[in-house]
């Protein structure tokens, strides 16, 4: 059970604070499509992909305190800060799972707004589709972000200068 938490906890280490659960989510579905071994499963849903296991594992994780998590009011919504706490260090030197390049992805993602790694995660989806046919979804269930040509062809850029980092 807890050699997934540990996978976790290393991402969290490896990307210092991350701030926002939309984010977190983000980060670690594209880690996992970039082949990183994290099990959680993923659904399509309204900000793209989305897992409850994710979720529930985070909570966990912040339950056992290993997690630091803040949660800060932001105008008219709160936003959620995690952070590794010296309890969840400890944990990890005992279980820490190697997995080489997992702290330059995630260091670089947290460095990209929610809103590109939305689009990113969202391309990353549909990855077995034709660009054109990605470009259409993303355009079509993610109206609202009024993404651009230019945004999608970025995000593409984006997922294999990653690619390029692990390999």
């Amino acid at each position: 059970m807890l050699k997934e938490h540990a996978k976790l906890m290393s991402a969290f280490m490896a990307s210092g604070e991350v701030i926002g659960r939309k984010k977190l989510q983000k980060m670690i579905f594209i880690a996992k499509k970039l082949a990183f071994p994290f099990q959680e499963r993923f659904e399509f849903h309204f900000y793209g992909p989305y897992s409850e296991e994710l979720t529930l594992r985070v909570e966990e994780l912040c339950n056992m305190g290993f997690i630091s998590e803040v949660k800060e009011k932001k105008g008219g919504y709160y936003q959620y800060r995690y952070s590794v706490t010296e309890e969840g260090e400890d944990f990890l030197r005992i279980y820490e799972k190697d997995m080489p390049f997992l702290k330059d992805c995630l260091t670089d993602m947290n460095g990209q707004s929610a809103r590109f790694l939305e689009l990113v995660s969202t391309v990353l989806y549909f990855d077995t589709l034709p660009k054109e046919e990605v470009a259409e979804k993303v355009f079509t269930l993610k109206s609202k972000q009024k993404y651009t040509n230019e945004e999608v062809d970025e995000a593409y850029a984006y997922i294999e200068s990653l690619k390029k980092v692990i390999h």
